[in-house]
């Protein structure tokens, strides 16, 4: 689990254009939630990538307005298609003491025999997992250890996944979160062998059934 990020946070007029606010080094940005009304801020935009790049869209980060401190988590950002830099940012505010659903990178660690010692293939069915827990409790990542995977067909399902302390899952318990396939058997296609001689048969006959043909239509 991470610690809690802090971002400093300012009131923004919503009548400045985005594009003078990240000239002036700022993010234009937004933060909202069931008992929040939408309010636009603007963010260091050094100070957003430090915090984005640790605490993706799953860790709590408190926002600090001229309004107090408000916790949230990063729900959306605009990233710019050519340069890849982030223009826009939703930040969504929860209801202190109460539960939030969030779906949580997975990261898979250990080793599978059925990989390593049979050649198989690791299937990563779902590569997050949403569950439920208090904002203070959320991990940043949750680990599957592939390593009782040691057969083709071996599966790990969401149930068998440890949760950390006050997080609960919420998806269905049986559903597949990784597997591993056998291997594709390559079968060498034998080349097929010419027989040069019935070509020379086909195509003589052809040539005297052409010749046959001219005669005819000379008659």
């Amino acid at each position: 689990m991470l610690r809690m990020l802090t971002l400093k946070a300012e009131l923004r007029n919503s009548n400045i254009k985005a594009e003078e606010i990240r000239k002036a080094g700022q993010i234009p940005a937004v933060f909202y939630g069931k008992k929040e009304a939408s309010t636009p801020i603007s963010i260091k935009n050094s100070d957003f990538l430090k915090v984005w790049k640790e605490a993706g869209e799953s860790t709590v980060v408190t926002l600090e307005t001229p309004e107090g401190a408000k916790e949230s988590l990063i729900h959306d950002v605009d990233v710019d298609p050519v340069s890849g830099s982030p223009r826009h940012a939703d930040f969504y505010v929860f209801e202190k003491g109460h539960k939030v659903e969030v779906s949580i990178p997975l990261e898979f660690t250990g080793v599978s025999s059925a990989v390593k010692d049979l050649g198989g293939t690791l299937v990563q069915v779902m590569h997050d997992l949403k569950v439920e827990a208090m904002p203070k409790d959320l991990p940043h990542s949750i680990a599957v250890d592939i390593s009782s995977l040691m057969n083709f067909g071996d599966q790990i399902l969401a149930k068998d996944i440890a949760l950390p302390k006050g997080v609960e899952l919420k998806v269905n318990h049986e559903e597949v979160v990784a597997t591993v396939s056998a291997p594709r058997e390559e079968k060498e296609e034998e080349s097929a062998k010419i027989d040069l001689s019935s070509i020379e048969v086909e195509k003589k006959g052809k040539e005297e059934e052409d010749e046959k043909g001219a005669q005819n239509s000379s008659e």
